[in-house]
C-alpha cells in the first residue's frame, strides 16, 4: 500500500483516504471515551462552534483541551477519561491539533483517526477498505510531532505486512517534547498517566471512522476483522 505522510497545511485536497493522527491526545482520548461508554464524538472546529452545539444539544458533553473552562464537561486527557461515564453519550471534542486535522480531510473517501491505542484496528481497517493508497495527516507542530510521526511509521509497517516491534517507535513517541511538555505539567489539563496512555499498543480492538451526519463530523467506533491484515497483532 503506498503512503504519504503530511502536515495539516499541507493537506490538499486530493486525499482519497486519510489517516489523522494524533497521539498526545485528542484520538488516544477519544478512544478512552468510547471504551467508556460514548456513541459518538462530534468534531469542532473550535471552541465557539463546540458551545454553539451543546447549545443545540444540551445533553450532549462538550470536551477541550488545557485547562477546564466554563461551558465545557470534559479535559483532553485519557488519563481523567479513565474514570468518565460516557454510557450513551454524545461527545464534541474541540482540539487544538487532532480534530482541525480531522475536519482538514472530512470530504475525503474514507477517514480514520488513530493514535497508538487502536494502531493495529486502524490497519485492519484500512485492509477492509481496499485501500491502495493512504495520506497520514500527522496534526501536531504541523506535521513535525515526533509521537504522530512514530505512529505513522508504525503503521506503514503493518500496513506492508510487517510484524514491527513496537518498541522504538513508542521510545521515540515517550521521549518527544509532547510527552515532555505532559510530564512537566506545561500543558494544563494533563494526568500523570496521560503519557503512557499514549504508548499503549493496541488497547482498544477497535478503529474510530469519520463520517457526515447532519452536516456535523461524527466519529464513531469501527470493528474490524481481526485477520484482514496478517502482520497486524496485539503488541505485549
Amino acid at each position: 500500500m503506498d503512503s504519504r505522510v503530511v502536515g495539516i497545511p499541507d493537506v490538499d485536497g486530493t486525499e482519497q483516504v486519510a489517516v489523522v493522527i494524533d497521539v498526545m491526545r485528542a484520538f488516544t482520548t477519544a478512544a478512552w471515551a468510547f471504551h467508556r461508554g460514548a456513541e459518538k464524538i462530534v468534531l469542532a472546529a473550535d471552541a465557539d462552534e463546540a458551545l454553539a452545539i451543546k447549545a443545540c444539544h444540551p445533553g450532549w458533553l462538550a470536551l477541550k483541551d488545557g485547562a477546564p473552562v466554563s461551558g465545557f464537561d470534559l479535559v483532553n486527557s485519557p488519563g481523567l477519561m479513565q474514570e468518565a461515564d460516557l454510557a450513551g453519550r454524545t461527545v464534541i471534542q474541540k482540539t487544538t491539533a487532532g480534530t482541525v486535522g480531522a475536519l482538514a480531510v472530512v470530504e475525503a473517501e474514507l477517514v480514520l483517526c488513530a493514535g497508538f491505542v487502536v494502531a493495529g484496528a486502524t490497519a485492519r481497517a484500512l485492509a477492509d477498505a481496499g485501500a491502495e493508497s493512504v495520506t497520514f495527516v500527522a496534526t501536531g507542530e504541523d506535521g513535525r510531532a515526533a509521537e504522530d510521526l512514530a505512529c505513522a511509521a508504525y503503521l506503514g509497517r503493518l500496513l506492508a505486512g510487517d510484524s514491527p516491534d513496537a518498541g522504538p517507535y513508542l521510545h521515540r513517541a515517550r521521549t518527544s517534547p509532547a510527552a515532555d511538555d505532559l510530564r512537566s505539567g506545561r500543558r494544563r489539563g494533563a494526568h500523570p498517566a496521560d503519557v503512557e496512555l499514549c504508548v499503549e499498543v493496541d488497547r482498544f480492538d477497535f478503529g474510530m471512522k469519520v463520517g457526515i451526519d447532519d452536516g456535523m463530523a461524527v466519529l464513531r467506533p469501527l470493528r474490524t476483522r481481526p485477520d484482514a491484515v496478517s502482520g497486524v497483532h496485539r503488541a505485549r
